[in-house]
């Protein structure tokens, strides 16, 4: 089949009411968009994470807690993460708790391995012996491929590895995933898939060290950003991309069970685009802001070119890009704009996926 002639695909809200779902690392950037389109879609969230690490924080302005029953654990905590998802009795599971910078990762490569490692264990250890459970996706990451620096989108049958830390975490975890499905899961009637998603942009996004919230920050506070790797490819979209893959994934998974394995999200291939034109579709956007451009040379080594190939994910899921790139930018310079303006965080979540539903509806 052509990809122009797949229909966009969208959650179906018959199936997630009052679905028992357990996700982790719900305080996060990502993990807050999924509870709230969760809690939209009707489903019995509970939420497994650290507080969240970011002041402000998406959680916080968005009330996230509100849409979920709501425990601040720490995934590394085996015990604890293992009685809380047993109590809940989930029927899908989402794991995206992690520590997600690349940055972070060079200076506690500890804590990386041990919170995306050991931490991915704890959650697929607890699915052992859980009737409940039927399905769960593992979030990992595009930069678990051995990336080679070539104009080459990597597929999921290639060779996995990371030169830095958290690259290199997330490799072993996607090894954990293959081992708890083939060794124990599968057998037991678990779906579990892992979930591979390129660059994420979108309202709400406070880390450090990320491409937008880094331009936002500074230029609410009148200062240049400062760019080191302007020349750096990567296959960025919207969030609520991933988001809607990984909720369809969980559908699929638990009414085809088959359909289990690693899937990449991400735009089409073409879309991958520089960080200097990120930046300057995000300054047009925005409608102002000054930029420092480096060389590439500072700061500890990160990949260059990194592209993914989503055929998979279309052929089988039939998961396609909904936005373009100046769309996501466009709408993700919107939130933070009006947000800055003194609008309600939860109302522009909801409005924004609204609109990404009803595109989906469109198109």
């Amino acid at each position: 089949m052509h990809t122009d002639t797949i229909p966009p695909i969208s959650p179906d809200p018959v199936f997630w009411r009052d679905r028992r779902v357990l996700l982790t690392g719900y305080t996060g950037f990502k993990g807050s968009w999924l509870a709230l389109w969760l809690h939209r879609l009707g489903a019995r969230v509970t939420g497994i994470a650290l507080p969240p690490p970011d002041e402000p924080s998406l959680y916080a302005l968005a009330q996230v807690d509100e849409a979920c029953d709501s425990h601040f654990i720490d995934i590394r905590d085996t015990q604890a993460v293992a009685e809380q998802i047993r109590r809940a009795e989930p029927e899908i599971v989402f794991h995206l708790a992690a520590q997600a910078l690349v940055r972070a990762g060079y200076e506690d490569p500890l804590a990386t391995y041990a919170t995306n490692v050991m931490g991915t264990v704890h959650v697929l250890d607890a699915l052992r012996g859980l009737d409940s459970v039927r399905a769960a996706v593992m979030v990992t990451t595009d930069k678990v491929y051995r990336n080679l620096e070539q104009p080459y989108p990597y597929r999921e049958g290639d060779a996995l590895g990371g030169h830095d830390p958290y690259s290199a975490s997330k490799a072993a975890s996607e090894l954990v995933i293959a081992s708890y499905r083939d060794a124990w899961l599968s057998a037991q009637g678990v779906a579990v898939a892992s979930a591979r998603a390129g660059n994420v942009i979108g309202g709400g996004d406070w880390a450090a060290d990320r491409l937008i919230p880094d331009a936002v920050r500074c230029w609410q506070a009148g200062q240049p950003l400062p760019i080191r790797r302007p020349q750096a490819i990567r296959p960025w979209q919207h969030v609520l991309e991933p988001v809607n893959a990984y909720l369809h994934l969980a559908e699929r998974l638990y009414r085809q069970p088959g359909l289990a394995g690693a899937y990449n999200f991400g735009p089409h291939t073409h879309e991958a685009a520089t960080v200097r034109q990120v930046i300057e579709r995000a300054r047009q956007a925005y409608g102002d802001g000054d930029v420092q451009w480096g060389d590439g040379a500072e700061g500890p080594h990160e990949a260059g070119c990194l592209a993914l190939e989503t055929a998979r994910a279309r052929t089988v899921l039939g998961v396609q890009p909904r936005w373009n790139l100046d769309t996501s930018i466009d709408r993700t310079m919107n939130w933070y704009r009006r947000r800055h303006e003194g609008a309600d965080a939860r109302a522009l979540c909801e409005a924004d996926i609204q609109a990404f539903e009803t595109a989906g509806r469109a198109a």
